[in-house]
C-alpha cells in the first residue's frame, strides 16, 4: 500500500508538469505563427466538457483568413473520467478511470506551395478502481502534407525531426519514420499517404531502460522541434506565386486529407467516442476541398511526381 501511495502522488506531480508544459508550448508556437502570418490572430475559445465542470476541458486556439494562414489550430486538452464499455470496446482499454492531456495542432496555409502541418504531443494515464495507475504511455509526433513537392523541404523536415529523437537512441527516428508512413495512410485506396511523413509513436511506456523522466524528456525534444521543422519552410514558400490550376490541387489533395482524418484516424475516433468536443475535434479540417470523381494527375506533372511520393516513401535523410 505505501509504494502505491508514493505512485499516486509522483502521477499527481508528473501530470502537472506535462500540463505545463503543454500550455507554454501552445503558447509559444502560437506566437510564432502570428509573427509569421503578420495579420491573423489566433481567437481562443475555452470549453469543458461538462456542463458542471467535471471531466476537464481545454483551450482550442484557431486562425483563419490570414495573409498566409487560411485555417488552423493549436487546441490543449486536460480531460478526465470513467472508462466506458464503448471505450474498451473501439480503443482496447481496460481501467476504471482515465485522464489525457495533449496538444493538437493542424495548419491549413493559404499557398499551395506551403505544406499543410499536423503535429500533436499527448500524455495518457489509465487507472483501477483504487485510483492506482494500472498504465501510462505518450504518444504522438509531426508529419507534413506538401501539394507540390520541394525535396529540400522534405530534407529539411525530416533531418529536423531527426536531430532532436537521435539523443535518446539512434534506432528511433527510422522505427517512428516507418510507423508514419504506415499510419498516415489511407489504405482504403491501396497505399496512399496524406503527405510525405515525419514521425509517429504510440504507446511509450516506462521501461528499465527507459524511464518515465526520460520519456518526458523525449517528448519535450519532440514538441520543441515542431517550430524549427516548420517555420522555415513557410517563410521560403509563402510568397510563391500560384494560380487556379495550383489551388484546384490542393483541394484535390485536401479531400484525402479529409478521408484520412475522418476515416482513420485514432485521435479523432478517440475524441468522438469520449464524449470530446465536436468543433475541437473537426478543426483538423481544410475549409475547402475537392472529391473529383477519379481525377488523375498529369502524367509526369509536378502534381503526379508529389503522388508518386506518397505512394512510394521515400528515405528523406
Amino acid at each position: 500500500m505505501q509504494m502505491q501511495t508514493v505512485y499516486k502522488t509522483e502521477t499527481k506531480e508528473f501530470r502537472n508538469r506535462w500540463i505545463e508544459y503543454i500550455y507554454d508550448l501552445q503558447n509559444r508556437i502560437c506566437a510564432a505563427l502570428e509573427t509569421v502570418d503578420g495579420k491573423a490572430k489566433f481567437i481562443e475559445d475555452e470549453w469543458q466538457r461538462n456542463p458542471d465542470g467535471k471531466g476537464g476541458g481545454g483551450k482550442t486556439r484557431v486562425i483563419a483568413n490570414g495573409n498566409v494562414f487560411e485555417k488552423g489550430g493549436v487546441n490543449t486538452s486536460v480531460v478526465y473520467g470513467k472508462v466506458t464499455d464503448k471505450m474498451k470496446k473501439h480503443l482496447g482499454i481496460d481501467g476504471a478511470k482515465w485522464f489525457a492531456c495533449g496538444l493538437s495542432l493542424v495548419i491549413h496555409p493559404l499557398n499551395p506551395f506551403v505544406p499543410t502541418t499536423h503535429a500533436n504531443w499527448r500524455y495518457f494515464e489509465l487507472y483501477d478502481e483504487n485510483d492506482n495507475v494500472a498504465d501510462r504511455w505518450f504518444g504522438g509526433g509531426a508529419d507534413l502534407t506538401p501539394y507540390y513537392l520541394f525535396e529540400e523541404d522534405a530534407k529539411h523536415f525530416h533531418q529536423t525531426l531527426k536531430n532532436a529523437i537521435e539523443p535518446f537512441g539512434e534506432d528511433l527516428y527510422p522505427k517512428y519514420k516507418k510507423q508514419c508512413d504506415e499510419y498516415f495512410n489511407n489504405s482504403h485506396r491501396g497505399f496512399e499517404m496524406r503527405g510525405i511523413g515525419g514521425v509517429f509513436y504510440d504507446y511509450l511506456k516506462p521501461t528499465p531502460d527507459m524511464s518515465l523522466e526520460r520519456l518526458f524528456l523525449f517528448q519535450q525534444a519532440n514538441g520543441n522541434s515542431f517550430m524549427d521543422a516548420y517555420l522555415p519552410i513557410v517563410k521560403k514558400r509563402k510568397d510563391s506565386e500560384w494560380n487556379e490550376q495550383h489551388k484546384y490541387w490542393q483541394e484535390i489533395r485536401r479531400g484525402r486529407y479529409v478521408e484520412f482524418n475522418l476515416i482513420h484516424d485514432k485521435g479523432t475516433l478517440f475524441g468522438l467516442k469520449t464524449n470530446g468536443r465536436t468543433e475541437s475535434i473537426l478543426m483538423s479540417l481544410p475549409p475547402t476541398v475537392r472529391f473529383d470523381y477519379n481525377y488523375q494527375p498529369a502524367p509526369n506533372s509536378e502534381e503526379e511526381k508529389l503522388l508518386n511520393a506518397c505512394k512510394n516513401p521515400v528515405d528523406w535523410v
